[in-house]
């Protein structure tokens, strides 16, 4: 091992809370000027690791050597000055202040007892252009996009000439778009010889990005390799300790007969909709942000006013004018936020689980405790929710199984049609390919699903058909018992570049 090409090294690091042994001798070595892939389920380490490396835990052993010294990092600030700087996938900054100021909050510069205002709105400005976007540091946060805000974040770490940044998924709440800008930024910071961990449950932007990958499971590093020396396949097997020879399921579950019909449907974000979903079906929706895919989830679930159009449900007119509706027509929606929309976090599983059927054992004032148990305990096992127990708080959960007390809450209700909005946002492999089978299961029991999705493969793969939508409108639906899906096709469609005939 050549030490020169290390700038950090975490050798034999092991951690423990409560008895509990979370890593166990973990190794992770960092080349100048990489940009290195960490993954694994959730719970298998990596957010421990690094914020031993951010000075936010301390390690109970082991060694760190940043720039073939080694140090002991117990601090944030002890990790910022050693040019470490971490980008948390939750944004922390203060949306009525400005871009400079939030870049300083906490370590302003002085000119004697006074903050030196111009200083720090040159240095800001220098990290902004550095990162090409072509906004005044003077702009209030609040006015930026999601995506502008990540990198607001990451100019954070260049104005203190940080050396080693760890983004924790980057792309989780940014366009397609937008991550290839940021893909392009944090590539020119890697030939700066700036070295970049970079956290993501999305394999395909990772063996497009990164130059190495390492693989940790239960508290261990399973795996590391170049990019080009490994396959996803070989990286989901080492993630999940076994073989995904099946990944996404039974695909393509074809439906039977129409259950809903859309006809015509429009407002002010959709125009001329129309389509049909089929009893057992998984009819898949692409499209690039702002396609319109959730606002017409929004609009069929009653959440938004139609201003035109009839819907069909058996070839019955139906009104969705408010969830309530929805519901008593049987559509649920899985929301495309679960932590905001989907469930109250800190109330307990049971609660959540059982918010839509609270008439099945409340009767006026009292409530018959041995049946809401028997609700739990049916759906909590038919997913496979993994618990402390019924009365845990979903805060508490991985996002694989937060998203499983969701789908939980309306099967336990029962409606005919399903509209999931990017069902696995946010969840490691192992809870994704979970999901999958349960979906395709659903399908088999007769369920209608609309599943959006921002991932190509994972529409491509799970749907029967595909609706592709372009700035509120539908521009192709896609069959596959009459083509295969070709993810190039498909995204013609999304950019408004090919609209076929009968969508126009």
């Amino acid at each position: 091992m050549d030490n020169k090409n290390y700038v950090l090294k975490m050798e034999h690091i092991k951690k423990s809370f409560y008895g509990v042994n979370v890593l166990k001798d973990v190794s992770l070595f960092l080349k100048t000027g990489e940009i290195q892939a960490l993954i694994g389920e959730n719970g298998a380490g990596k957010s421990t690791l690094m914020k031993i490396l951010g000075g936010i835990y301390a390690k109970d052993s082991g060694e760190i050597t940043v720039n073939q010294k080694a140090v002991e990092i117990k601090t944030p600030l002890a990790a910022r000055d050693l040019r470490i700087c971490m980008v948390h996938q939750e944004i922390s900054l203060v949306p009525q202040l400005s871009i400079a100021d939030n870049i300083f909050l906490g370590s302003e510069l002085k000119r004697g007892l006074f903050e030196d205002k111009k200083q720090m709105k040159e240095k800001a400005q220098e990290a902004i252009d550095l990162l090409e976007m072509n906004v005044p540091v003077t702009t209030k946060v609040h006015r930026l996009s999601v995506a502008q805000q990540q990198l607001v974040e990451i100019a954070k770490s260049l104005v203190f000439d940080a050396r080693i940044i760890v983004l924790d998924e980057p792309t989780a709440a940014i366009s397609e778009k937008e991550a290839e800008s940021l893909f392009a930024y944090l590539k020119k910071l890697k030939q700066e010889g700036i070295s970049i961990i970079y956290i993501s449950h999305r394999l395909e932007e990772i063996f497009r990005l990164c130059d190495s990958i390492t693989v940790m499971r239960d508290g261990m590093i399973v795996s590391n390799k170049n990019i080009s020396e490994t396959n996803r396949d070989e990286v989901i097997a080492a993630m999940v300790g076994r073989s995904i020879t099946d990944f996404f399921g039974n695909n393509h579950p074809q439906g039977t007969e129409t259950i809903l019909e859309v006809k015509g449907l429009s407002n002010r974000y959709l125009k001329n909709i129309n389509f049909t979903l089929q009893q057992g079906e998984i009819l898949g929706f692409a499209g690039l942000v702002g396609a319109g895919r959730t606002e017409l989830a929004r609009a069929l679930f009653g959440l938004d006013k139609i201003d035109e159009g009839k819907i069909y449900l058996n070839e019955k007119e139906i009104k969705c004018r408010t969830p309530y509706e929805a519901m008593e027509c049987g559509i649920g929606l899985i929301p495309e936020d679960r932590k905001q929309s989907g469930l109250f976090l800190e109330k307990s599983i049971s609660y959540n689980l059982t918010l839509l059927v609270l008439k099945e054992f409340i009767r006026g004032i009292r409530v018959n405790g041995a049946k809401r148990d028997v609700i739990v305990r049916e759906y909590s096992e038919k997913l496979a929710i993994k618990m402390a127990g019924v009365h845990q708080h979903c805060s508490q959960l991985s996002g694989g199984n937060q998203q499983k007390v969701v789908i939980s809450k309306w099967l336990a209700y029962g409606p005919k049609i399903l509209i999931m909005d990017e069902p696995t946002r946010g969840v490691d492999v192992g809870a994704k390919a979970e999901i999958y089978h349960l979906i395709n299961d659903l399908a088999k029991a007769g369920y209608s699903i609309i599943m959006i999705s921002s991932e190509l493969p994972e529409i491509i793969n799970m749907s029967s058909r595909i609706v592709v939508m372009h700035e509120g409108k539908i521009t192709g639906i896609l069959d596959s018992r009459e083509t295969n899906f070709v993810q190039e096709e498909i995204m013609d469609y999304a950019i408004g570049g090919k609209i076929d005939e009968e969508c126009k």
